[in-house]
């Protein structure tokens, strides 16, 4: 009888430990075939799949958003390929343990077994130095790297690495796939919630699956407090779409200032207004609104769009930029969204014109690659001594002595044209306007020639 004391104190501590881990923990799938999502890299053929066929993975940097599965898939890779797994974080790491890794690596390789992965979460976090640490080893297939990272790759892990590595992208779960996962997690006894009576709507299993934007913990974690906090005595649970939306509390907002989000929402709202959307444009605004974005950010902006995308197509463009940044500087949050608002709004419906981006690009190069114009006698400074002996300013003519406020005469020395006015909203008449002005200067250089 003694002698089965301690499995049964083992059991016992094991369905303890068990029953404390979170629900998203104790669902995280056994074998590869219960991984559900990224058929992007896990499909048939696909590249992933055949790396672990071939038992070769050398170098993988996984990369998506939280709750994709970026660690689960690396213990799977482990199970997969009959390797050990070791687990470090780059936030409470540094190279003394990655050394150690490594060094228990090549005395598991010495012994014929299969090389290990060393999964380093967070990878990015890594600075230089450490991540160089990780070189020699990865080269001599001592281990498998496997990194996750939540940021751009490309951006923050060091080009060495990358260029030893195979990066995959992991997509955010589509809402088919976060149901399927959450019923699983309702149906299964051993590590799910199957052991309850739940009785749950459809449109409360959508609103789990479509509010968590592709975040499969963050559906579970909502689906256990649901359930967790609404059985009764019997053991049994009714979840509406109202018990839904309070297990999920406020809507989070994943936003990273400093990453993708930040680069690819300021991206999507400069492109939109240049676009012309007003509704996609404010839709962007409202997303960096709730992130966190800085105004200040928001605000440079949109000054600059308004010279660079409507230009003189609409002069007061800038003017109202400008005096929505003034606004939101005085004003700030939240009241401030409504300037925004306005702003953004005004630029994304104006006529659109980069005449004067194109024309200082065109100009600038011109200084940069060509050889550069003297500065015709006539324009030089006539103000300091000396200067009239030299022959500055000598034939000058004052535009404001003119009927009309031109004076013709050469103030390049060459020919010339960089701003070429578009035919929509004010530069229509700019265009007008110019094309009168060049055939009179042109007529000077035709005469001088």
């Amino acid at each position: 009888m003694s002698s089965n004391n301690p499995s049964l104190f083992d059991r016992a501590e094991t369905d303890a430990l068990l029953r404390a881990q979170p629900l998203a923990v104790r669902m995280r799938p056994r074998r590869l075939n219960e991984f559900i999502g990224q058929s992007h890299l896990l499909g048939p053929d696909k590249l992933l799949s055949r790396m672990i066929v071939a038992g070769r993975l050398g170098s993988i940097i996984l990369s998506g958003p939280p709750g994709t599965g970026k660690t689960t898939l690396a213990q799977l890779l482990a199970t997969e390929t009959g390797g050990q797994m070791r687990i470090l974080s780059a936030v409470t790491s540094g190279v003394k343990e990655v050394r150690e890794v490594i060094a228990w690596a090549q005395d598991q390789v010495i012994t014929g077994s299969t090389p290990p992965i060393l999964f380093i979460d967070e990878i990015h976090r890594f600075n230089r130095s450490q991540q160089d640490a990780l070189l020699p080893d990865v080269e001599a297939g001592i281990v498998s790297l496997v990194g996750a990272t939540t940021s751009n790759p490309y951006f923050a892990v060091n080009a060495a690495l990358i260029s030893r590595s195979q990066v995959f992208s992991l997509d955010p779960l589509t809402v088919d796939e976060v149901t399927t996962l959450l019923r699983r997690a309702i149906g299964d006894r051993d590590r799910g919630l199957g052991r309850y009576a739940i009785d749950i709507d459809d449109d409360a299993l959508t609103f789990f699956a479509t509010a968590c934007e592709g975040d499969a913990r963050r559906a579970l974690s909502a689906l256990e407090v649901a359930v967790l906090s609404g059985i009764d005595a019997g053991g049994s649970v009714r979840i509406d779409l109202a018990a839904a939306r309070a297990s999920y509390g406020g809507q989070q907002i994943g936003y990273d200032a400093t990453g993708d989000d930040h680069y690819d929402l300021a991206s999507a709202l400069i492109k939109s207004i240049r676009g012309s959307d007003a509704d996609a444009s404010i839709y962007w605004l409202a997303r960096m609104l709730e992130g966190g974005e800085d105004i200040r950010f928001l605000c440079r902006r949109l000054v600059i769009l308004a010279s660079e995308d409507v230009g003189n197509a609409d002069p007061h463009a800038l003017t109202i930029a400008v005096a929505a940044m003034q606004a939101c500087e005085f004003v700030g949050l939240p009241e401030c969204q409504l300037t925004l608002s306005q702003a953004v709004a005004y630029l994304a419906l104006a006529p659109k014109s980069n005449a004067a981006t194109t024309a200082i690009g065109a100009a600038r190069k011109d200084v940069r690659e060509n050889r550069l114009l003297p500065v015709p006698i006539a324009l030089r400074d006539a103000h300091y001594a000396g200067a009239q002996a030299r022959g500055h300013g000598a034939d000058y003519r004052y535009s404001h002595d003119e009927s009309d406020g031109v004076a013709t005469q050469d103030y390049l020395g060459v020919e010339r044209e960089y701003y070429r006015p578009v035919s929509r909203g004010f530069e229509a008449e700019l265009s007008k306007r110019i094309a009168g002005l060049r055939l009179r200067l042109r007529g000077l250089h035709d005469k001088s020639s």
